[in-house]
């Protein structure tokens, strides 16, 4: 047994002692005793505990790898998703003010991806342990909505009619208007007899639509979210933002920046979580990758009132990103790249003379390369906002604004 000093946590919500030796569930200036093996304490016991650390909440966190930080006060976790971005700008040589952080409350996780597996008394649906394959139910579980958790037993039903006992099924959920959007991966391919029994298994059911590796099994009714005024009816395990709260506070970040432009290039839209809703006052190009998302995204748009033009695009960004040249027209841009960033796109941008662009990142540490890139190109960094979206989990994502004077 040895004993050690937590001096801070890591990018994943680890405690990290010197060594380095991460040590999970623990916070800056505890002491705690236990093994230690290839760098790791797997199962600390707390000698000293910081005054940051609180009782979690939730029955499931002893055993469910869901969550990182539930035995931290909110305002601690609050400070450190701050930190955390601080220090990737400053890696780059980068400084700037922040706005208050915007962290979504409890049981607003609208879209989560749960896992499911066939035992030999029936099957288990919830989150992967703690560094751990096995998986652990979450019928309390405090970040879900009421919706998701509602479809639980749900899910549970269709891996014992579709699942594998050798293999695991994945479902991306999201809790829409009008129901809950299931899309089930990883289960047995569907024949005719077993579409029919996966359709009597949701039908009654707080479920809008079933698909089954991206083929629709029934839909009741059509899982519609709204962006702005347009109902918007998004592809099976399509990527929305994981809250609304969350949604809300990006796009009055969104907003703040691009508001008074007439002309706004919308890069990695996704179905139109910023593009529908700025189009009552811009003119809108939305480029995406995903041909599926902007045909969702056109569709809202053909049915919604007082909008105005929005083109789409398909196009890869990574490869083929938006040139200096093209971007011209545009007064402002709104950037919302995956995990990786938008090197390319950020180099052009950075070649460009767009006024404003507020860009969205889930990713601190791409997001300051690509504002290094930007700030050399003659940008200023003016703010940026956290919005914790993923509470409790080290998951981090922000809204910047950048101008060119």
């Amino acid at each position: 047994m040895q004993e050690v000093t937590i001096k801070r946590l890591g990018h994943q919500g680890d405690g990290i002692a010197p060594g380095p030796v991460f040590v999970p569930r623990t916070l800056p200036g505890e002491i705690v005793r236990g093994e230690i093996g290839a760098g790791r304490m797997a199962a600390p016991k707390i000698v000293a505990a910081s005054p940051d650390r609180v009782a979690s909440p939730c029955p499931h966190y002893g055993a469910c790898g869901g969550c990182a930080l539930l035995h931290a006060r909110d305002a601690f976790v609050a400070a450190w998703k701050q930190e955390v971005v601080r220090t990737a700008l400053a890696a780059q040589g980068l400084s700037v003010p922040f706005d208050p952080i915007a962290t979504s409350p409890p049981g607003s996780r609208r879209r989560a991806v749960l896992s499911g597996r066939r035992t030999r008394t029936g099957a288990v649906v919830g989150f992967h342990g703690r560094a751990s394959d096995a998986l652990c139910e979450v019928p309390h579980c405090l970040i879900l909505t009421d919706g998701i958790r509602t479809v639980l037993p749900v899910l549970r039903d269709l891996v014992i009619a579709g699942g594998s006992r050798k293999g695991e099924m994945g479902f991306a959920v999201i809790d829409t208007e009008s129901g809950v959007d299931v899309a089930a991966h990883g289960g047995k391919p569907v024949a005719a007899g077993v579409d029919a029994e996966l359709a009597q298994i949701v039908s009654g059911r707080p479920v809008a639509r079933l698909s089954w590796d991206g083929e629709v099994v029934v839909q009741a009714a059509p899982p519609w979210v709204r962006f702005g005024t347009a109902r918007v009816v998004p592809p099976p395990g399509a990527f929305l933002q994981a809250t609304r709260e969350g949604e809300a506070a990006l796009l009055s970040s969104v907003g703040a920046v691009v508001g008074g432009a007439s002309r706004i290039a919308d890069l990695f839209a996704g179905c139109g979580t910023f593009a529908l809703p700025l189009a009552r006052h811009a003119e809108i190009l939305a480029v995406e990758n995903e041909a599926s998302m902007l045909a969702a995204l056109a569709a809202g748009w053909r049915v919604a009132q007082g909008l105005k033009a929005v083109a789409t695009e398909v196009r890869d960004l990574f490869r083929v990103p938006i040139t200096a040249g093209e971007l011209s027209r545009f007064d402002a841009v709104v950037i919302d790249p995956p995990r990786a960033g938008a090197a390319a796109q950020s180099a052009e941008l950075a070649r460009s003379a767009v006024p404003r662009i507020a860009a969205v990142s889930c990713n601190p540490v791409t997001f300051a390369r690509d504002a290094a890139v930007l700030v050399a190109g003659g940008y200023r960094l003016d703010r940026v906002r956290v919005v914790d979206q993923f509470r409790w989990s080290p998951h981090v994502e922000l809204a910047a604004q950048f101008t060119r004077d």
